[in-house]
């Protein structure tokens, strides 16, 4: 039953559940029945009894002698939002203005409805975790908070989850989880499976100035070390090791104990990439979320009917879409190009894009769906502790609806195939050396693979202009180039690596390897003396080398003096250049308001 039919139930006026707040000037929707505004001006609203919070604490709803009215937290001081109106019974039925004895008309239900499509530009990553961000975000002044509050699960991740700053960058894990709990996903494989694995994972990187985004999709499959991972047990920590070797990306949670603290962790060991929170949904997820919109609109190139593993059975062309189906259309990879579990990536990446265009399109004028979806969503969802609660969830959601949905990509991390395995036998891969690192260097420095306008004018760039001129200039020949490298990376042997490569691919042979470093740096730093700049220039253009890594002295050096190069831990391998290029490199992205059919 949808708002209109609930008021006509219960003789409301269906126009009058939309209420102005005189505090903020927005109508707030009142599903319930709000409690009726005071008649004495100076008298504080009395507090409902259904609606009354515990004091205390930031979900309290109240603070100091603040009471409730409506869902909506008041003081004394403060004009409490009116609450909803009976169907006025004839022409002589208006409401009274409190304090004065006059009763006046209602407004006009045809202005009411401002308030219902006022915020247009919406952000939602996937289709589960992040749509009750998206409610938050479109109607952040629907009193929404007590009731979905209680259904957010929360876990400490501890020091994995990296403070930053709501204004900032943000990179944001979404883990899928392939737990078989719940109705009916017993017969989805491994009963016994109880905890899951990180299943279908996303890194979302949403940019400093809101231009754009990119969710990176990273293969269950992938084979990767798994870092050693402190894991909160009750009151106490339990430390569990590094993998012996490389692992497949899935087991960075639920196998020997490992949280989601033990995926963030893993991602970051693997990109470089600090992780600041974490959220994480289930198959329930998928199918209450895809429910509650009405079906996800989703294509195939040609018909697709497996029998045996995910029992997905749709001709080709254009469907909707739910429950049960929508979670066979994300498992399956049978029917699709190589049947891998990158063929099914796509499909993923395919449905959470439709997803997104379905709740910005058709989702955000109807309240009762968007109150549907949030349900849903936060009835499946874990976070971390810093966007632990409805307040905090809302706020992350008012920065993602900055993002215009042209300027969201979507992209697999590039991957070869794991030459360990042989041939005919391969089943699972591992990072290309090359590619993906620029990837995760253009995430860092905030480059767009959208190539945004606005982004062309790199904010990185733009800090680094004053020194942008020590890269101008004559650049000495490889022979005459004198450098001794340290290693401050952390990573072992990277300063004879790269003594190895400057010696036998670039022809700088008087370099020295002068081990490791005093200390472990942050970023590569190259200093040298003002006589030495022609040399600075050539090996900074081999390297890749940013103009902020150049540090110039004031006194020239001698004849035979060399330069000091200090190996950060922004040093990828020997020979990848240190600069994130300016444009994607081809990795097979998508932008979300693209339809495509699964191939």
């Amino acid at each position: 039953m949808d708002a209109h039919s609930r008021g006509r139930a219960d003789e409301i006026d269906p126009a009058d559940q939309w209420v102005l707040n005189p505090q903020t000037g927005n109508y707030e929707l009142r599903l319930d029945r709000s409690a009726e505004q005071s008649t004495q001006s100076s008298q504080a609203p009395r507090p409902s009894r259904t609606d009354r919070a515990p004091s205390g604490g930031p979900d309290s709803g109240t603070t100091g002698s603040g009471t409730r009215s409506g869902g909506r937290r008041t003081t004394p001081a403060e004009a409490p939002v009116p609450g909803q109106r009976r169907r006025p019974a004839g022409p002589d039925t208006a409401d009274p203005v409190p304090g004065s004895g006059r009763r006046v008309p209602p407004q006009s239900r045809r202005k009411r409805k401002q308030g219902a499509s006022r915020k247009k530009k919406v952000l939602l990553w996937t289709g589960g975790t992040m749509a009750f961000v998206l409610v938050g975000g479109a109607v952040g002044v629907y009193a929404l908070y007590s009731k979905l509050n209680g259904n957010i699960g929360v876990v400490d991740v501890g020091t994995a989850a990296k403070p930053a700053s709501i204004k900032g960058p943000l990179n944001i894990l979404v883990i899928g989880n392939d737990v078989r709990t719940g109705e009916g996903n017993e017969s989805y494989g491994n009963k016994d499976n109880v905890t899951g694995h990180a299943d279908t994972t996303f890194l979302i990187h949403i940019a400093e100035d809101r231009t754009n985004a990119t969710a990176v999709s990273i293969p269950r499959d992938l084979k990767i070390e798994i870092p050693e991972c402190p894991t909160k047990v009750g009151d106490t920590t339990k430390v569990i090791p590094a993998s012996v070797g490389k692992r497949k990306f899935n087991e960075s949670y639920g196998v020997e104990g490992r949280d989601p603290g033990c995926t963030m962790r893993t991602v970051t060991q693997m990109s470089g990439l600090p992780i600041n929170h974490f959220m994480m949904v289930d198959f329930n997820a998928v199918k209450k979320l895809s429910t509650a919109v009405g079906g996800v609109k989703v294509c195939l190139a040609k018909p697709i009917n497996d029998k045996t593993y995910s029992k997905l059975n749709l001709p080709a062309g254009e469907h909707r879409v739910q429950g049960e189906q929508a979670l066979a259309f994300l498992r399956n990879r049978h029917g699709l190009g190589n049947e891998s579990d990158l063929d099914r990536i796509k499909q993923q990446q395919q449905f959470v894009a439709s997803m997104i265009r379905q709740l910005k399109e058709e989702t955000l004028d109807s309240p009762t769906k968007l109150l549907d979806v949030a349900t849903a969503a936060t009835e499946s969802l874990t976070v971390d502790k810093g966007i632990g609660d409805a307040m905090k969830l809302t706020a992350l959601a008012k920065e993602l609806a900055k993002v215009d949905l042209k300027n969201i990509t979507f992209l697999t991390v590039p991957v070869v195939d794991n030459p360990d395995e042989p041939p005919t036998r391969r089943a699972t891969v591992v990072l290309d050396s090359v590619k993906a690192p620029q990837v995760f260097s253009m995430i860092e420095q905030d480059v767009s693979f959208t190539e945004v306008k606005k982004k062309e004018a790199d904010a990185k760039k733009a800090r680094s202009q004053a020194q942008a001129k020590l890269l101008q200039g004559p650049k000495a020949p490889a022979a005459e180039v004198r450098v001794d490298v340290y290693n401050g990376s952390g990573l072992q042997g990277a300063a004879q690596a790269t003594i190895n490569w400057l010696q036998n691919d670039e022809g700088v042979l008087r370099s020295t390897n002068k081990s490791n470093a005093p200390e472990k740096a942050a970023k590569t730093t190259l200093s040298y003396a003002p006589n030495q700049a022609d040399q600075a220039r050539a090996l900074a253009a081999m390297m890749g080398l940013q103009a902020t890594a150049l540090k110039q002295g004031t006194t020239d050096a001698g004849e035979r003096e060399p330069m000091t190069l200090v190996l950060g831990a922004d040093f990828k391998g020997a020979g990848v250049p240190m600069t994130a290029p300016t444009k994607a490199p081809d990795v097979g992205q998508v932008e979300a308001d693209k339809k495509v059919c699964a191939q």
